[in-house]
């Protein structure tokens, strides 16, 4: 039995997306995105005054940080019955045009569209140690199936050794970054301390302290020595190692990129797991290089990421 076609969806339910497209993870939470709309079509611009200007001066994490939130306006409009219809860069003119989303019918949602627009509201990004690491071959499949289903791929690092490469590789570029007074005055610049007016950045209370959490074996962000309130971290474990990767990295591929991310975001979360994010080593140009090069056999990776049960 089809879903019944009722005609043009009612505003609410692009209300809706509009507030799914506000939860979506964007680096440093700066939610660096401007929707317009509203009433039968939306569109997802990049604020650039948003923007990362040291640490992603090509607007890469904007992009990416865009298309997570393009995903989950796609999945609360399906959520309701909805068919988007979703038109990518519509206007060379326009480059902060990132995407124009109409409705294109009616359908019944499926259950696993049900689950993650349900699991919306429940993704939270982790920082520091796991408990445990999600090593249920089902779930992985699941996940790598979701960025697939994308036109991005999820590559799987379990090797020791090439984990070990990988997290030194994280680690050098971020301890570099500490060095970096630019850099650091950036990442500072998105904490949001205990009273702070900042709409959007990183709250001082899910930031570990790292004296607590001893040596990780992918260092966390140093988001300021100085910032009051950190939690103190728990978990032991690292966490199941990925990279987000797309077979080009024009900025069609880094928007399907952040789709693709928060797809398997979503449905990491809705089997219970979270993942924390590292891309130091993706915000050096020759880093990144040799990430693709050695990690990623040409691929362009996108994406450094842990999963585990927090």
């Amino acid at each position: 039995m089809g879903f019944p076609d009722a005609g043009p969806p009612a505003p609410a339910v692009f209300r809706d997306a509009l507030r799914a497209g506000e939860q979506a993870p964007s680096v440093h939470n700066t939610r660096p995105w401007v929707f317009s709309g509203g009433d039968g079509s939306i569109t997802v611009s990049g604020d650039v005054d948003r923007g990362l200007h040291v640490a992603d001066p090509g607007a890469r994490e904007l992009v990416i940080s865009c298309g997570a939130a393009l995903y989950n306006i796609r999945v609360a409009l399906r959520a309701a019955g909805t068919v988007p219809e979703v038109t990518e860069l519509p206007d060379p003119d326009r480059p902060a045009l990132l995407a124009e989303v109409t409705a294109a019918g009616t359908a019944e949602p499926s259950d696993a569209e049900l689950s993650l627009y349900a699991a919306i509201d429940e993704r939270r990004t982790h920082r520091g140690p796991f408990e445990s690491s999600l090593d249920d071959t089902r779930i992985l499949a699941d996940l790598r199936a979701a960025a697939a289903a994308e036109s991005a791929g999820l590559r799987l690092i379990t090797d020791d050794l090439l984990i070990r490469s990988l997290a030194g590789l994280v680690n050098a570029s971020e301890y570099l970054h500490r060095r970096e007074l630019d850099h650091a005055e950036e990442l500072h610049h998105w904490v949001r301390v205990p009273g702070s007016r900042l709409p959007g950045g990183v709250a001082a209370d899910d930031i570990p302290a790292e004296e607590s959490a001893g040596e990780p074996l992918f260092a966390g962000r140093d988001f300021g020595a100085d910032v009051q309130g950190r939690r103190e971290a728990s978990g032991t474990a690292t966490g199941t190692v990925a990279i987000l990767e797309t077979p080009a990295d024009t900025r069609s591929d880094r928007l399907a990129a952040g789709q693709a991310l928060e797809r398997v975001l979503l449905a990491a979360t809705a089997n219970g797991a979270s993942a924390a994010f590292h891309t130091q080593p993706l915000e050096e140009p020759r880093l990144r290089s040799f990430i693709a090069e050695h990690f990623c056999e040409g691929a362009h990776p996108q994406m450094i990421m842990r999963v585990g049960y927090a």
